[in-house]
Protein backbone atom coordinates (compact mmCIF):
# COMPACT_ATOMS: atom_id res chain seq x y z
CA UNK A 1 0.00 0.00 0.00
CA UNK A 2 1.21 3.48 -0.93
CA UNK A 3 0.40 6.29 1.52
CA UNK A 4 0.17 9.95 0.51
CA UNK A 5 -1.29 13.07 2.11
CA UNK A 6 -4.48 14.75 0.91
CA UNK A 7 -4.16 18.51 1.51
CA UNK A 8 -6.95 21.08 1.19
CA UNK A 9 -4.90 24.17 2.11
CA UNK A 10 -7.14 24.70 5.13
CA UNK A 11 -4.41 26.74 6.80
CA UNK A 12 -3.24 28.60 3.69
CA UNK A 13 -0.75 27.98 0.90
CA UNK A 14 2.41 28.56 2.95
CA UNK A 15 1.34 26.00 5.55
CA UNK A 16 0.47 23.53 2.78
CA UNK A 17 3.97 23.79 1.39
CA UNK A 18 5.33 23.16 4.90
CA UNK A 19 3.11 20.06 5.21
CA UNK A 20 4.40 18.72 1.89
CA UNK A 21 8.03 19.23 2.89
CA UNK A 22 7.29 17.50 6.21
CA UNK A 23 5.57 14.64 4.37
CA UNK A 24 8.66 14.01 2.28
CA UNK A 25 10.83 13.99 5.42
CA UNK A 26 8.38 11.62 7.15
CA UNK A 27 8.54 9.07 4.34
CA UNK A 28 5.24 9.65 2.55
CA UNK A 29 5.23 8.83 -1.16
CA UNK A 30 3.33 11.92 -2.26
CA UNK A 31 0.81 14.67 -1.60
CA UNK A 32 -2.41 15.45 -3.46
CA UNK A 33 -3.90 18.94 -3.54
CA UNK A 34 -7.57 19.87 -3.58
CA UNK A 35 -8.94 22.82 -5.54
CA UNK A 36 -11.76 25.11 -4.38
CA UNK A 37 -13.06 28.59 -5.13
CA UNK A 38 -14.65 31.21 -2.89
CA UNK A 39 -14.64 29.13 0.29
CA UNK A 40 -12.45 28.96 3.41
CA UNK A 41 -12.77 25.15 3.68
CA UNK A 42 -10.06 24.81 1.05
CA UNK A 43 -7.97 27.86 0.24
CA UNK A 44 -6.38 26.70 -3.01
CA UNK A 45 -7.97 28.01 -6.23
CA UNK A 46 -5.31 26.39 -8.45
CA UNK A 47 -3.98 22.96 -7.54
CA UNK A 48 -1.56 23.05 -10.47
CA UNK A 49 0.00 26.36 -9.37
CA UNK A 50 0.51 25.12 -5.83
CA UNK A 51 1.82 21.79 -7.15
CA UNK A 52 4.52 23.69 -9.00
CA UNK A 53 5.68 25.38 -5.80
CA UNK A 54 5.79 22.09 -3.91
CA UNK A 55 7.60 20.27 -6.71
CA UNK A 56 10.25 23.00 -6.53
CA UNK A 57 10.62 22.60 -2.75
CA UNK A 58 10.92 18.79 -2.77
CA UNK A 59 13.12 16.25 -4.53
CA UNK A 60 11.40 12.87 -4.20
CA UNK A 61 7.74 13.56 -3.49
CA UNK A 62 5.06 12.83 -6.07
CA UNK A 63 2.61 15.75 -6.25
CA UNK A 64 -0.90 15.25 -7.58
CA UNK A 65 -4.15 17.17 -7.92
CA UNK A 66 -7.24 15.78 -6.19
CA UNK A 67 -8.71 17.28 -8.04
CA UNK A 68 -8.62 20.05 -10.64
CA UNK A 69 -12.22 21.06 -11.34
CA UNK A 70 -12.58 20.23 -15.02
CA UNK A 71 -16.00 21.89 -15.31
CA UNK A 72 -14.33 25.28 -14.67
CA UNK A 73 -11.24 24.79 -16.82
CA UNK A 74 -10.44 24.46 -20.48
CA UNK A 75 -9.07 20.92 -20.90
CA UNK A 76 -6.33 22.01 -23.30
CA UNK A 77 -5.07 24.71 -20.93
CA UNK A 78 -5.06 22.19 -18.09
CA UNK A 79 -3.30 19.62 -20.27
CA UNK A 80 -0.59 22.13 -21.14
CA UNK A 81 -0.02 22.88 -17.45
CA UNK A 82 0.11 19.18 -16.58
CA UNK A 83 2.67 18.36 -19.27
CA UNK A 84 4.78 21.34 -18.25
CA UNK A 85 4.77 20.32 -14.58
CA UNK A 86 5.57 16.72 -15.43
CA UNK A 87 8.49 17.76 -17.63
CA UNK A 88 9.91 20.31 -15.18
CA UNK A 89 9.70 17.90 -12.22
CA UNK A 90 11.23 14.90 -13.91
CA UNK A 91 7.96 12.97 -13.94
CA UNK A 92 6.81 13.63 -10.36
CA UNK A 93 3.48 15.27 -11.23
CA UNK A 94 0.15 13.39 -11.24
CA UNK A 95 -3.07 14.82 -12.66
CA UNK A 96 -6.42 14.18 -11.03
CA UNK A 97 -9.60 15.84 -12.30
CA UNK A 98 -13.18 16.01 -11.11
CA UNK A 99 -16.58 17.20 -12.26
CA UNK A 100 -16.93 19.57 -9.29
CA UNK A 101 -20.34 20.69 -8.11
CA UNK A 102 -23.19 23.02 -9.07
CA UNK A 103 -21.34 25.90 -7.46
CA UNK A 104 -21.12 29.61 -8.28
CA UNK A 105 -17.73 28.83 -9.91
CA UNK A 106 -19.62 27.86 -13.07
CA UNK A 107 -21.23 31.30 -13.19
CA UNK A 108 -18.11 33.27 -12.33
CA UNK A 109 -15.89 31.52 -14.89
CA UNK A 110 -18.60 31.42 -17.53
CA UNK A 111 -18.64 27.68 -18.18
CA UNK A 112 -22.22 27.28 -16.99
CA UNK A 113 -24.36 24.59 -15.44
CA UNK A 114 -24.72 22.71 -18.74
CA UNK A 115 -20.97 22.10 -18.91
CA UNK A 116 -21.11 20.65 -15.38
CA UNK A 117 -24.16 18.49 -16.04
CA UNK A 118 -23.44 17.29 -19.58
CA UNK A 119 -19.88 18.16 -20.55
CA UNK A 120 -17.62 16.22 -18.22
CA UNK A 121 -17.03 13.24 -20.53
CA UNK A 122 -16.29 15.51 -23.51
CA UNK A 123 -13.93 17.67 -21.46
CA UNK A 124 -12.15 14.57 -20.19
CA UNK A 125 -11.70 13.17 -23.69
CA UNK A 126 -10.16 16.41 -24.96
CA UNK A 127 -7.78 16.41 -21.99
CA UNK A 128 -6.85 12.77 -22.55
CA UNK A 129 -6.09 13.49 -26.22
CA UNK A 130 -3.80 16.34 -25.18
CA UNK A 131 -1.74 14.30 -22.70
CA UNK A 132 -1.71 11.12 -24.82
CA UNK A 133 1.61 11.85 -26.50
CA UNK A 134 0.05 12.76 -29.86
CA UNK A 135 1.78 15.42 -31.93
CA UNK A 136 -1.43 17.29 -32.78
CA UNK A 137 -4.97 17.52 -31.39
CA UNK A 138 -8.28 18.84 -32.72
CA UNK A 139 -11.85 18.70 -31.41
CA UNK A 140 -15.38 18.75 -32.79
CA UNK A 141 -18.02 18.53 -30.09
CA UNK A 142 -20.81 20.24 -28.24
CA UNK A 143 -18.55 22.20 -25.90
CA UNK A 144 -15.18 22.18 -27.70
CA UNK A 145 -14.51 22.70 -31.39
CA UNK A 146 -11.11 23.80 -32.66
CA UNK A 147 -8.78 23.14 -35.59
CA UNK A 148 -5.75 20.88 -35.39
CA UNK A 149 -2.98 22.41 -33.30
CA UNK A 150 0.46 21.23 -32.21
CA UNK A 151 0.90 19.82 -28.71
CA UNK A 152 3.76 21.83 -27.22
CA UNK A 153 5.37 20.70 -25.02
CA UNK A 154 4.58 17.17 -26.11
CA UNK A 155 4.65 14.52 -23.36
CA UNK A 156 7.16 11.75 -24.04
CA UNK A 157 4.58 9.22 -22.81
CA UNK A 158 0.87 9.34 -22.06
CA UNK A 159 0.37 11.08 -18.73
CA UNK A 160 -1.78 9.16 -16.23
CA UNK A 161 -5.04 10.82 -15.24
CA UNK A 162 -7.15 10.04 -12.14
CA UNK A 163 -10.86 10.83 -11.92
CA UNK A 164 -12.45 12.04 -8.68
CA UNK A 165 -15.82 10.33 -8.42
CA UNK A 166 -18.72 10.53 -5.99
CA UNK A 167 -21.52 9.31 -8.28
CA UNK A 168 -22.10 6.11 -10.28
CA UNK A 169 -22.24 8.08 -13.54
CA UNK A 170 -18.74 9.50 -13.03
CA UNK A 171 -17.44 6.05 -12.08
CA UNK A 172 -18.86 4.74 -15.35
CA UNK A 173 -17.10 7.49 -17.33
CA UNK A 174 -13.77 6.63 -15.69
CA UNK A 175 -14.23 2.88 -16.09
CA UNK A 176 -15.07 3.18 -19.79
CA UNK A 177 -11.71 4.88 -20.30
CA UNK A 178 -9.72 2.68 -17.92
CA UNK A 179 -8.87 5.60 -15.65
CA UNK A 180 -8.23 5.12 -11.93
CA UNK A 181 -10.56 6.67 -9.36
CA UNK A 182 -9.92 9.21 -6.62
CA UNK A 183 -12.50 8.53 -3.90
CA UNK A 184 -13.21 11.11 -1.20
CA UNK A 185 -13.34 10.78 2.56
CA UNK A 186 -17.14 10.51 2.64
CA UNK A 187 -17.46 7.85 -0.07
CA UNK A 188 -18.07 4.13 0.36
CA UNK A 189 -15.06 2.84 -1.60
CA UNK A 190 -16.38 -0.74 -1.79
CA UNK A 191 -19.57 0.23 -3.61
CA UNK A 192 -17.84 2.50 -6.12
CA UNK A 193 -14.97 0.08 -6.74
CA UNK A 194 -17.42 -2.75 -7.27
CA UNK A 195 -19.28 -0.63 -9.82
CA UNK A 196 -15.99 0.11 -11.60
CA UNK A 197 -15.32 -3.61 -11.93
CA UNK A 198 -12.15 -5.70 -12.06
CA UNK A 199 -9.08 -3.78 -13.17
CA UNK A 200 -5.36 -3.48 -12.54
CA UNK A 201 -5.41 0.34 -12.34
CA UNK A 202 -4.26 2.01 -9.12
CA UNK A 203 -7.30 3.55 -7.45
CA UNK A 204 -6.79 5.99 -4.58
CA UNK A 205 -9.02 6.35 -1.52
CA UNK A 206 -8.90 9.42 0.74
CA UNK A 207 -9.44 8.93 4.47
CA UNK A 208 -9.56 11.30 7.42
CA UNK A 209 -7.13 10.13 10.10
CA UNK A 210 -6.59 11.04 13.76
CA UNK A 211 -4.28 9.55 16.37
CA UNK A 212 -4.75 9.13 20.11
CA UNK A 213 -3.86 6.80 22.96
CA UNK A 214 -7.32 5.27 22.44
CA UNK A 215 -10.16 5.56 19.95
CA UNK A 216 -12.21 7.54 22.48
CA UNK A 217 -9.39 10.02 23.00
CA UNK A 218 -8.87 10.43 19.26
CA UNK A 219 -12.61 10.92 18.73
CA UNK A 220 -12.84 13.60 21.41
CA UNK A 221 -9.89 15.52 20.02
CA UNK A 222 -11.16 15.25 16.46
CA UNK A 223 -14.68 16.34 17.39
CA UNK A 224 -13.31 19.61 18.79
CA UNK A 225 -11.37 20.49 15.64
CA UNK A 226 -13.39 18.90 12.84
CA UNK A 227 -16.76 20.55 13.46
CA UNK A 228 -15.62 24.19 13.10
CA UNK A 229 -13.60 23.34 10.00
CA UNK A 230 -16.48 21.55 8.28
CA UNK A 231 -18.79 24.43 9.19
CA UNK A 232 -16.92 26.52 6.61
CA UNK A 233 -18.42 24.32 3.86
CA UNK A 234 -21.68 26.19 4.42
CA UNK A 235 -20.03 28.91 2.36
CA UNK A 236 -20.58 26.97 -0.86
CA UNK A 237 -22.75 29.06 -3.20
CA UNK A 238 -24.99 26.62 -5.06
CA UNK A 239 -26.70 27.36 -8.35
CA UNK A 240 -29.39 24.72 -7.83
CA UNK A 241 -30.86 26.21 -4.66
CA UNK A 242 -30.29 23.08 -2.58
CA UNK A 243 -29.92 23.65 1.19
CA UNK A 244 -26.46 23.45 2.80
CA UNK A 245 -25.28 20.21 4.36
CA UNK A 246 -25.79 19.56 8.08
CA UNK A 247 -22.12 19.87 8.95
CA UNK A 248 -22.47 18.58 12.52
CA UNK A 249 -24.08 15.38 11.24
CA UNK A 250 -21.41 15.12 8.56
CA UNK A 251 -18.67 15.47 11.17
CA UNK A 252 -20.18 12.64 13.22
CA UNK A 253 -20.42 10.47 10.09
CA UNK A 254 -16.72 11.00 9.37
CA UNK A 255 -15.77 10.26 12.97
CA UNK A 256 -17.72 6.98 12.83
CA UNK A 257 -16.31 5.84 9.50
CA UNK A 258 -12.70 7.10 9.58
CA UNK A 259 -9.61 5.19 10.76
CA UNK A 260 -8.84 6.91 14.06
CA UNK A 261 -7.29 5.85 17.34
CA UNK A 262 -3.96 4.15 17.99
CA UNK A 263 -1.39 3.80 15.17
CA UNK A 264 -2.27 0.11 14.86
CA UNK A 265 -5.99 0.89 14.57
CA UNK A 266 -5.37 3.58 11.95
CA UNK A 267 -3.16 1.26 9.91
CA UNK A 268 -5.74 -1.52 10.05
CA UNK A 269 -8.48 0.87 8.95
CA UNK A 270 -6.42 2.07 6.00
CA UNK A 271 -5.63 -1.45 4.88
CA UNK A 272 -9.32 -2.32 5.09
CA UNK A 273 -10.13 0.21 2.35
CA UNK A 274 -8.89 -2.27 -0.25
CA UNK A 275 -7.10 0.47 -2.18
CA UNK A 276 -3.55 0.34 -3.51
CA UNK A 277 -3.08 4.03 -2.61
CA UNK A 278 -4.51 5.89 0.37
CA UNK A 279 -4.59 9.66 0.77
CA UNK A 280 -4.56 10.77 4.39
CA UNK A 281 -6.47 13.93 5.32
CA UNK A 282 -4.57 15.46 8.25
CA UNK A 283 -5.60 19.13 8.49
CA UNK A 284 -8.49 18.36 10.84
CA UNK A 285 -5.80 17.94 13.51
CA UNK A 286 -6.20 21.64 14.26
CA UNK A 287 -3.62 24.34 13.66
CA UNK A 288 -0.33 24.25 11.75
CA UNK A 289 1.71 22.91 14.68
CA UNK A 290 -0.76 20.10 15.40
CA UNK A 291 -0.87 19.13 11.73
CA UNK A 292 2.92 19.00 11.45
CA UNK A 293 3.05 16.85 14.59
CA UNK A 294 0.45 14.46 13.15
CA UNK A 295 2.37 14.13 9.87
CA UNK A 296 5.58 13.27 11.73
CA UNK A 297 3.83 10.75 13.99
CA UNK A 298 2.05 9.08 11.09
CA UNK A 299 5.39 8.73 9.33
CA UNK A 300 7.08 7.23 12.37
CA UNK A 301 4.30 4.98 13.71
CA UNK A 302 1.77 4.22 10.93
CA UNK A 303 3.74 4.07 7.67
CA UNK A 304 5.91 1.17 8.91
CA UNK A 305 2.72 -0.82 9.57
CA UNK A 306 1.56 -0.27 5.98
CA UNK A 307 4.79 -1.16 4.23
CA UNK A 308 5.08 -4.58 2.69
CA UNK A 309 1.38 -5.25 3.11
CA UNK A 310 0.37 -4.98 -0.55
CA UNK A 311 -0.04 -8.74 -0.82
CA UNK A 312 -3.09 -8.51 1.42
CA UNK A 313 -4.96 -6.37 -1.06
CA UNK A 314 -7.37 -7.89 -3.60
CA UNK A 315 -5.32 -8.74 -6.67
CA UNK A 316 -7.62 -6.73 -8.94
CA UNK A 317 -6.71 -3.51 -7.12
CA UNK A 318 -2.92 -3.84 -7.26
CA UNK A 319 -1.04 -2.58 -10.29
CA UNK A 320 1.87 -4.94 -11.12
CA UNK A 321 4.46 -2.16 -11.17
CA UNK A 322 2.77 0.59 -9.19
CA UNK A 323 4.30 4.01 -9.73
CA UNK A 324 4.98 6.26 -6.80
Amino acid sequence: MTADLFLLSAHGAAATVDYAVAAEAAGFAGVWLAEHHFIEYGRCPSATALAGVILGRTSRLVVGTAACVLSNRHPVALGEEAVLLDEASGGRFRLGVGRGGPWADLEVFGTGLSRYEHGFAESLDVLLDWVSGRATVSATGRHFTFREVAVVPRPPRPLPVWVAATSPSTVDIAAARGLPLLLGVHDDPAALLDRYGPSDVEHAVARLVALGESQAAAEGRLRRTLRPWLATTRGYLRLDGAPPRDTDAYAEHLIRTSPIGTPAAVAEGLLATGAARVLLMVEAAGDRAATLDLIATLGAEVLPLLSGRGARLPARLVRPAAET
